[in-house]
């Protein structure tokens, strides 16, 4: 009987490979390795009390009962979720294909074209149908996206604003009360005021920096609202719209009634409800606000040919530049999502979205004459695809609400007189009349199946005033792969431009690009958790329920904390919801004071940016010159601040890739002078089974579920963050407004959704219950032996920065290439850039150390791909060399016009000193299997000089 199969499956060295790697390690056993690897003083006493794992057969087995749990009734509450048709082509392949769930964040332009287009058609979509002049890439959810919104109005006030003091935010009353709380949460430590009222009685002054409404609004309403605007605009604040983006094909788009910046959800273009994610957020705004627009921008540029290039336009302005400067801590996108939103876009085309659009509202508008002879009243005048209803003086509306649930069918309950009904693309006329018969049936009357007649398409719910005449998605790829065979074919086309981890190692450091499992992803495409509402009654959400509470109970034993929340849906978020729930522990203290947060000079540019977000005052601690935190530094600081301490920010093993022996004096240090100890849980994966950080004694710690533990980067997203506590920082975890959780301890919400991002949560599940403690473990040690074996075969050939008290690293080490700028003109950059012509994606650029290369090798990979790792980079060792002996020209040579094309190679004409061969097929390179870069070297300033975010056709934008 096979017990366990997929620890095998997921560790990539073979166990008669180990001692080949041991032995150029120079220790005799893995359990030597790792004594002198992890220091003893904070080496668990006991194993993890987790089960023994799983064989793949026996969890698929279980994952599948636990989404049977999940009950799917026809859902109508709506609140910005809606159920949604994922065409079958984006399914297969998007959402099911690890040529695009696999890759990471697009920072290698060159090897990263295809998710860079699919990104740029997405910013185009959100940009055409909200007729705003330019968008970012996605953010995290629409709750999220109108809080940086809001922080954007505040940070581009006037100097005669901000010297007024000038810090009120109004919010109509209207907006979906989930956004409201997480503007709330994030508002309060910026010291923003936010205010919600009536938009049609609130008195606007100068002390306001902009305003906030949903269109159409929480109860399904088209208002007009070009006196609030002219009101707004009178006092050079901004007006900030959440806009439905389906909504936006019949009605006359935010950009053409005054709108500063647009935000939402992409969530109805083809992405799962999920129980309430992941979903890409997104937000378009005006050309004037570009350099102030939070996360990720696609631009247009051109490479070093002269052809078009797509890249990651201004990028300093990332939070991993500004720091504590940073105004937002946003580090990733929902890439994947917003690549298949943008994909259901291009495939049904602006006729197909306006079908899909109109075949909702005249469902609605069916529902809305109906429902009337059956005694109720519908109050909105004008609207696309929700009602507000009102029940008639004869109906309870707990009896209402049960024979709803008798029938399957969830609506929105405002009160004891109003339910809600949003109608969506899944919403057929059987199930308009299987509304119908409850309404009937609730008030004692009888009901009659509705047909639809030629009059059907003359309902009309939009005022005149309202409805949409301009044009949108013009652009060629919205209005030409409408077959599923051209649609699959580019797909296709961009997703081989792509290099990811189906073809090679990504070695980044810190960034943990291991094995996603086929078995782990599975349950991602089914309907029992896919389908389900984030704001369904909770019985009706059992599985996820069950799921949720395990993940947390093993997550926690393997953490060492008393308690989780999953709501953070990034590592940033978490770091941020983490800090939040420090912040309210002390204020519950009566320590308000406590505001300063000790940060080391090596940690993720998210620290600081996350600790300014939270309003913290950030103190820098500095590094040692072996790396580690100077612990005398941090003591006095401590000391100085002690009054005001809140916490420290410490990432361990450091982001150095090292475990510093002081870190128990670390934790003393900050908790003997009132500060609580943040651990970022970026490197956790050299943790796992052998330390946590509970035991070392941090209060809190961030998760990197799609590190750590194996949710795929998703070509730059999902990511998910969740924080675990110790019991004293429990109370204070997130809330939601909707769904209760916690009590009046709590912050407010971090994220629109309860938990977060659940539809990707057994991803992780599936990874520790196949596992189980023993391959957790092992998964570790083999992590630790991968990255060692790879450091001690490169020692002899590239400087290793940063190692251990055993010369050993954790589960990363840095290459330092500081030299060849100096001795050959190569920055680390161009080898990052000649690892392409490789078919290698490159390791960590430049950070935490400028001029270095972070590698992190993870323990899913096998000897043979750290081998040819190995030898590309001391291939490129020795062509470095050619150019200091003055072999090869400093400034025309095979690193410095890397990567190379197959076009350039292929041309008749060749004139580089250096022959085609070596250019393109340096070492032992796979003819048969050879990956070709879509671009050479892209000029990343031209990119900005001529910043270009839509995507007209692409020839347009290069001069001759």
């Amino acid at each position: 009987m096979i017990s366990n199969n997929f620890i095998t499956r997921h560790i990539g060295p073979r166990k008669k490979e180990e001692q080949e790697m041991l032995n150029k390690i120079g220790v005799n056993t893995l359990e030597q390795l790792i004594d002198e690897t992890i220091p003893k003083s904070i080496r668990l006493k006991q194993d993890l009390n987790l089960k023994e794992g799983l064989n793949e057969f026996e969890y698929l087995n279980l994952i599948k009962e636990i989404g049977n749990k999940n009950k799917l009734f026809n859902t109508y509450i709506g609140l910005g979720y809606y159920n949604t048709i994922t065409p079958g082509v984006i399914q297969r392949n998007v959402l099911e294909n690890p040529g695009w769930y696999t890759s990471y964040t697009p920072y290698q332009a060159e090897i990263s074209q295809g998710r860079l287009e699919a990104l740029l058609n997405f910013q185009t979509m959100i940009s055409s149908l909200t007729a705003m002049p330019i968008s970012n890439c996605s953010l995290l959810d629409e709750g999220t996206s109108a809080a940086e919104a809001m922080i954007l109005a505040f940070n581009a006030r006037s100097r005669k604003a901000k010297k007024a003091g000038a810090n009120k935010f109004f919010v109509s009353e209207k907006v979906f009360p989930q956004t409201i709380a997480v503007m709330q949460t994030r508002a309060n430590p910026l010291g923003i005021e936010v205010i919600v009222g009536n938009e049609k009685t609130i008195e606007i002054d100068e002390t306001f920096i902009g305003a906030l409404v949903q269109y159409p609004d929480a109860d399904g309403a088209i208002n007009h609202y070009s006196e609030l605007v002219e009101k707004i605009h009178s006092i050079g604040a901004l007006f900030v719209v959440a806009a439905d983006i389906l909504s936006l094909t019949m009605l006359k788009a935010p950009g053409e009634w005054g709108a500063d910046i647009v935000v939402g959800s992409s969530q109805r273009f083809g992405v799962p409800m999920g129980y309430g994610g992941p979903h890409a957020g997104f937000l378009a705004a005006k050309e004037n606000l570009k350099r102030n627009i939070p996360g990720r921008i696609i631009g247009i540029s051109k490479d070093a040919q002269g052809n078009p290039a797509l890249r990651m336009a201004l990028q300093t302005r990332e939070q991993h530049i500004k720091r504590e400067r940073a105004t937002s801590n946003i580090c990733t996108a929902q890439a994947l999502l917003a690549i298949m939103a943008g994909f259901y876009a291009a495939y049904h085309g602006p006729e197909g979205l306006k079908n899909i659009a109109r075949n909702i509202n005249i469902l609605t508008g069916v529902l809305n004459d109906e429902m009337k002879q059956y005694g109720y009243e519908q109050e909105n005048a004008f609207f696309f695809d929700t009602l507000k209803v009102k029940i008639p003086a004869s109906v309870k509306i707990e009896e209402l609400r049960e024979i709803a649930l008798q029938n399957e069918i969830n609506f929105r309950y405002f009160d004891e007189k109003y339910i809600g009904i949003s109608i969506d693309e899944t919403t057929s006329l059987v199930n308009i009349n299987a509304i119908l018969s409850v309404l009937a049936k609730a008030n004692n009357k009888q009901h009659t199946d509705f047909v639809c007649n030629n009059n059907c398409d003359k309902i009309n719910t939009i005022d005149k005033e309202s409805i949409r005449t301009s044009e949108f998605l013009t652009q060629e790829v919205f209005n030409k792969y409408h077959s599923e065979t051209e649609m699959m074919r580019y797909m296709k086309r961009l997703e081989n431009r792509d290099l990811a981890l189906n073809r090679t190692m990504i070695p980044l450091g810190s960034c943990t690009m291991k094995l996603n499992a086929g078995a782990q992803m599975f349950s991602l495409s089914w309907p029992e958790f896919g389908a389900l509402h984030p704001f369904v009654p909770m019985d009706q959400a059992e599985g996820y329920q069950y799921l949720i509470k395990d993940l947390e109970k093993d997550l926690c034993e393997i953490t060492g904390f008393d308690a989780m929340t999953f709501q953070p849906n990034s590592g940033a978020a978490g770091e941020y919801a983490g800090l939040m729930s420090i912040r309210q522990y002390h204020l519950s203290q009566g320590n308000d004071h406590r505001n300063v947060c000790l940060i080391p000079s090596s940690a993720h540019g998210t620290n600081p940016a996350s600790a300014a977000m939270a309003g913290m005052k950030v103190v820098i601690v500095k590094c040692d010159e072996r790396g580690n935190i100077d612990i005398n530094n941090l003591r006095e600081l401590a000391e100085e601040h002690a009054n005001d301490l809140a916490a420290i920010m410490v990432t361990y093993p450091s982001t150095h890739g090292v475990f510093e022996e002081s870190i128990l004096e670390l934790v003393k240090i900050v908790h003997d002078n009132g500060g609580q100890v943040y651990m970022d849980g970026a490197n956790m994966n050299a943790q796992v089974g052998f330390t946590n950080p509970g035991f070392i004694g941090a209060d809190v710690c961030h998760l990197n579920l799609h590190k750590t533990f194996a949710i795929p980067h998703g070509g730059g997203g999902p990511g998910v963050g969740p924080i675990g506590v110790k019991k004293h920082l429990a109370p204070f975890l997130p809330s939601n407004p909707i769904v209760k959780i916690g009590d009046e301890r709590a912050i407010k919400a971090v994220a629109s959704s309860t938990f977060g991002s659940p539809l990707v949560l057994p991803i992780t599940y599936g990874y520790i219950k196949m596992l189980g403690g023993e391959g957790l473990k092992m998964a570790t040690s083999y992590a630790i032996l991968n990255a060692n074996y790879l450091k001690d075969t490169l020692k002899e050939t590239y400087k290793i920065l940063y190692t251990g008290t055993n010369n050993h690293c954790a589960h990363e080490f840095i290459l330092d290439c500081n030299e060849y700028l100096h001795s050959a003109n190569v920055s680390v950059g161009e080898i990052g850039k000649r690892l392409q012509d490789f078919g290698i994606h490159a390791p960590t650029i430049a950070f935490p150390v400028h001029g270095t290369l972070m590698v992190e090798p993870t323990e899913s990979e096998s000897i043979e791909e750290m081998d040819r790792f190995a030898q590309a980079m001391i291939q490129i060792r020795e062509e470095i060399k050619e150019i200091e002996e003055g072999k090869a020209d400093k400034d025309n040579n095979v690193i410095k016009n890397a990567p190379h094309t197959c076009e350039m190679t292929s041309l008749d004409e060749w004139n580089f000193p250096y022959t085609r061969q070596k250019a393109a097929f340096p070492v032992d390179c796979d003819i048969m299997d050879k990956y070709w870069p879509a671009v050479t070297k892209v000029d990343d300033g031209y990119g900005d000089r001529n910043l270009t975010c839509t995507c007209e056709p692409i020839k347009n934008y290069i001069e001759d």
